[in-house]
């Protein structure tokens, strides 16, 4: 701990000949090898630390500063070793600030009574009336606030999260803020009640209040020129800038915030990007993306999340208000110009076109589309898993996550297939099915909430259900015997045996963590019972859950698998093993194929269109071929759709040679 002393009246004599003035010479103390060298035209008040200054900053352009301070005011404030504060207008009051920062330019930075610095605000997230209301702290993770949000039938569990925030919060509440080690603000207005993390670099801000930045080393935050927050926390590595506003908002782990895009009472969590448009009341749990200056999100629940231009959406019917919410599940993306009127829920994976307003549900009809034709809502089922943009969206997520910090707040399951959409698509077979059996098999189209499915559609989406289904349940099998060397069936019937229980049942999405209901209602009892004392337990289970997802998967995959095959448990054959590889072999050659297909669309002649300025067939062929990185063949998507086609075939001809084996 840094130890202070008085100053001598040598060195208050030589402060007083540098114009510094002090209410009380007796209040200021500093650390050993403190030099007066350094600090010049400087007021000081109510109790004052300071450090050593040895440091030389190098600015951009290579312009050298001292550290030391100078024409600055400062009350009750601690200031580190090697800092250099420069040019404070007003004054800075009730701060400690850390070692090696640097200040400059600023109006005023001050504490103002007891502050929770963003701890504790309620968000009222998607309902803009309350009764959703999520209670941000620094530890928020997009799986606490979905069960805050969502899961008010639980008012035990309610009490009991807002019981341990609120202890949280009265950890954090304090009459001093902090500004962390290298810290950098330049040229920025009013800062106040706001608690800064190391290495945080805030830049040309027009006003910040009440809220708390969790920079640190491993990932630092930008904040930038004419930013206007209030009421906020923004975590470590996101980027808030470009006179973009906040209020009331929870800005996640890598998030990033521009274009003067405004949002309020709004949640962005894990790699969350929003430029341009609007948010009001929305829950953007990891991988919402949205950068239209004509788009609106209000009122719902997005992840993994492309808006497109002009997205809009109405929480209101013009007769109680804005009260209604909508549900977008994970994946699901917008057109240009769509419209969903709330209350709607959009299934998994599903790509939206046209204008909605017949409150849609089509949760358990993933990867579909829905689509507008005539004032007529319309369903394709399916048809987004032979679609190359949904692979390419799933091979980008994992790539684009762009956390730095080793203590990350969300969990992410980035699975395409998993309990969750199977269990959907399980649920769409059903329905599918039962709507040939109502209406018969020769209907032109078959009505499904509120929304129609041509005959066609229907029965290629039970096509690419089936397919979608044998693939995710190869893969579990074939991942489970991998280490089974043949097709001895008592050991493979040993190997097929879950490893615990748990994973039974129902799975849910909690804003990106997959996981067995079963573990999220044993949470909220524990939670509700008392049993959990402090936020970052209740992450830690989460984490717990997120890393015992494979052995949970199979538990689900298992059942599964008897049931949709027809198996005896007891006694299942090596034939039956190989019956099963043989349909996912299959099933993942075909989707390929499909996906392959698709992909070739985007080297049709009409998609040349526009390429070759001024020339003719010959040099549209070569302008497409320099900026789309080659033709069809030699694109490198194309080509690792190939290779996938080809190191699954390998796979699956090693497993059918290995356990087929007598």
């Amino acid at each position: 701990m840094e130890k202070y002393r008085k100053l001598t009246a040598d060195e208050i004599y030589a402060l007083q000949s540098q114009m510094c003035t002090a209410s009380d010479w007796n209040e200021v103390e500093v650390s050993e090898g403190f030099a007066t060298d350094y600090v010049v035209n400087t007021r000081f008040s109510g109790k004052v630390r300071l450090g050593r200054f040895r440091k030389e900053f190098v600015m951009a352009g290579g312009i050298r500063k001292h550290s030391g301070l100078y024409h600055a005011t400062l009350h009750n404030v601690t200031v580190g070793d090697d800092c250099c504060i420069e040019n404070v207008k007003n004054y800075i009051a009730n701060y400690d600030i850390g070692h090696d920062s640097f200040i400059e330019n600023v109006d005023i930075i001050l504490t103002d009574g007891l502050s929770s610095f963003g701890n504790g605000v309620e968000v009222s997230v998607l309902n803009e009336t309350g009764g959703r209301e999520v209670v941000i702290h620094d530890f928020l993770s997009a799986h606490q606030a979905y069960m805050m949000a969502l899961y008010r039938h639980r008012p035990d569990m309610i009490a009991g999260l807002k019981r341990i925030i609120s202890a949280y919060v009265e950890s954090v509440t304090s009459d001093t803020g902090t500004i962390a080690p290298n810290v950098t603000i330049v040229d920025a207005g009013y800062i106040k009640n706001v608690k800064i993390g190391a290495y945080c670099k805030i830049e040309g801000t027009a006003r910040l209040k009440n809220g708390s930045i969790n920079s640190n080393v491993h990932a630092p935050v930008h904040i930038g020129v004419g930013v206007i927050g209030d009421d906020f926390i923004i975590s470590s590595g996101a980027s808030v800038e470009d006179r973009s506003t906040i209020s009331r908002c929870f800005i996640g782990q890598a998030c990033h915030i521009g274009t003067t895009y405004s949002a309020s009472d709004s949640l962005f969590f894990s790699n969350c990007y929003g430029a341009n448009g609007e948010a009001c009341a929305i829950f953007a749990g990891p991988f919402t993306v949205t950068h239209h200056k004509s788009t609106l999100l209000i009122a719902g629940m997005f992840s993994f999340m492309n808006a497109g231009s002009g997205s809009n959406q109405s929480n209101h019917m013009y007769k109680l208000g804005p009260i209604h919410q909508g549900i977008m599940e994970r994946g699901a993306k917008t057109a240009s110009d769509s419209y969903l009127l709330w209350p709607a829920k959009v299934g998994a994976f599903s790509l939206v076109m046209g204008r909605h307003v017949s409150h849609q549900d089509t949760s358990d009809l993933p990867f579909s589309y829905l689509i507008e034709q005539q004032n007529t809502s319309y369903i394709i089922p399916g048809v987004n898993l032979r679609s190359v943009g949904t692979i390419r969206d799933a091979q980008k997520w994992p790539k684009r996550d762009g956390r730095t910090d080793p203590d990350r707040l969300d969990c992410i399951n980035y699975n395409l297939l998993s309990p969750y959409t199977i269990q959907k698509m399980l649920n769409a077979v059903r329905i599918l099915k039962n709507l040939v059996k109502v209406s018969g098999p020769t209907s032109d189209t078959y009505s499904y909430q509120s929304a129609k499915i041509k005959n066609s559609s229907l029965h290629k989406g039970l096509r690419y259900y089936d397919l979608a289904i044998n693939k995710f349940l190869g893969n579990s099998l074939i991942k489970r015997l991998e280490t089974v060397s043949d097709g001895n069936i008592d050991a493979i019937r040993r190997r097929l045996m879950p490893d615990t229980p748990v994973g039974k049942g129902q799975w849910v999405d909690i804003s990106g963590l997959i996981v067995p209901k079963s573990e999220i209602d044993a949470l909220i009892d524990d939670i509700g019972n008392g049993r959990l004392s402090d936020v970052r337990e209740i992450n830690a289970r989460f984490a717990g859950m997120h890393a015992n997802y494979y052995t949970y998967e199979w538990t689900w995959a298992y059942d599964r698998m008897i049931e949709y095959y027809d198996l005896d448990p007891e006694n299942i054959t090596v034939d039956d093993v190989v019956r099963i590889a043989e349909k996912w072999k299959e099933s993942v050659v075909a989707l390929d194929r499909m996906v392959y297909e698709d992909a070739r669309k985007e080297f049709s002649l009409s998609a040349m269109t526009g390429f070759g300025a001024d020339g003719d067939s010959v040099q549209k062929n070569r302008d497409f071929e320099e900026v789309r990185g080659g033709l069809f063949d030699s694109n490198t998507f194309v080509r690792a759709v190939l290779e996938h086609i080809k190191i699954k075939s390998a796979l699956g001809d090693e497993f059918l040679g290995r356990i087929g084996k007598r």
